[in-house]
């Protein structure tokens, strides 16, 4: 099968669909009351099934997919990879009709994905002695943050379970600015020096070392000491650390081409989502109250379609440049997070009608990305080759 010839290929189409299905059944189950199979507080689930459905799906696609390129390493495909991707949808499925399962059996199918991910990504790496071996911790982390949420969510204490949802949507941002810190600048300069003359961007010593660093600082300051003073300026601190960095990749440059400007989209909704999360806390100011959607619509999520619109052509051998219907996508998800974040504070939108229309918006932008995308994902490539 086509669809089990790559590790992009599955995770990709799940993560696409996912966010397409989940998200307007979360806001109509707020807005209509329209009911939740799961047996768990619907904004926990909400927040659960964004990160460790719908994020981690999209992580597992590009770490099955860059592993080889790191390595050498045969590609995944095939039965390991349907077993894998299988594991992820039971997880789905076990954590959406949880009301129907002992939360042990519901515990054990979600908390197996990642562990079984680590196992198969590791011995090429290993092998290998790659460099991007330790971004392995990643996904132990990811796994902790996930097991604490269970913990909380099983002893009922909702504040347990946020806490550790916003610690793994910490270490997500700590990811996207490592690998987004390589590949924003890099494909900027590929896409300047055929378009737009010289490619070379500027290098400011240690920016990237003070952009992770700082990035490393939130994700301690979020375990630590949350919600406090200190938390708001490391945020502070890491938010211009974000922007110092942004402001060497030449983004007015890659205006017309919407396959670069998104990643850089992508990457200033760190320092503005940081930029907010630091006036929240510091201030209380009302306009940053959901600096944490700036962060995951905005970075999170802007990212992972940026990345995955990418990989998936240049994986099925196409050329890379995206359909006019992409760079609507991109459009629409980018208002999304404009709407979540400013839409009530800044927009005078009522709330409910925020809700709405940031979920309208989300869910057109992966509509349209499954409409174009599915059938590159389910056919085999255009080339002729393997992947």
């Amino acid at each position: 099968m086509p669809l089990l010839r790559y590790g992009f290929r599955p995770f990709f189409l799940g993560a696409g669909l996912v966010a397409m299905l989940l998200i307007p059944w979360w806001a109509a189950s707020y807005a209509f009351g329209i009911p939740l199979a799961t047996g768990w507080p619907p904004t926990l689930w909400h927040g659960h099934e964004m990160l460790f459905g719908f994020i981690v799906a999209a992580i597992a696609g590009f770490l099955l997919t860059a592993v080889p390129s790191w390595t050498g390493a045969r590609g995944f495909a095939g039965r390991p990879l349907a077993l894998l991707a299988g594991l992820w949808l039971l997880g789905r499925v076990a954590v959406a009709t949880s009301r129907l399962w002992p939360p042990p059996v519901v515990t054990a199918l979600d908390l197996a994905f990642l562990p079984a991910l680590a196992a198969l990504v590791l011995p090429p790496l290993a092998r290998a002695r790659n460099r991007n071996t330790p971004l392995l911790a990643v996904l132990a982390a990811l796994w902790a943050a996930d097991a604490a949420f269970y913990w909380g969510l099983y002893h009922r204490n909702d504040g347990a379970s946020l806490h550790a949802l916003v610690l793994g949507i910490d270490i997500v941002l700590l990811l996207v600015t490592v690998i987004g810190g390589r590949i924003v600048p890099a494909f900027t300069a590929s896409a300047l020096k055929q378009h737009a003359g010289p490619g070379a961007l500027r290098a400011w010593p240690g920016a990237s070392e003070l952009a992770i660093g700082s990035m490393i600082a939130v994700v301690l300051s979020d375990l630590l000491v949350p919600d406090g003073r200190i938390a708001g300026v490391i945020a502070a601190l890491a938010a211009a650390a974000q922007a110092a960095r942004l402001a060497q990749w030449r983004t007015l440059k890659t205006l017309r081409q919407p396959i670069v400007w998104v990643l850089h989209i992508a990457y200033a909704w760190l320092p503005i989502g940081l930029a907010l999360k630091a006036a929240a806390l510091l201030t209380g100011a009302a306009t940053a109250a959901f600096w944490l959607h700036a962060l995951t619509i905005g970075a999170a999520a802007t990212m992972i379609l940026a990345v995955m619109t990418r990989a998936s052509l240049g994986h099925t051998g196409r050329p890379l440049v995206v359909d006019p219907v992409i760079g609507l996508a991109y459009l629409l998800l980018t208002a999304a997070a404009l709407v979540r974040v400013f839409g009530l504070a800044v927009l005078g939108i009522d709330y409910p009608e925020v809700i709405l229309t940031a979920a309208f918006l989300w869910t057109a932008a992966f509509v349209l990305f499954t409409w174009i995308y599915a059938p590159m994902l389910l056919a085999p490539r255009v080339d002729g080759k393997p992947g």
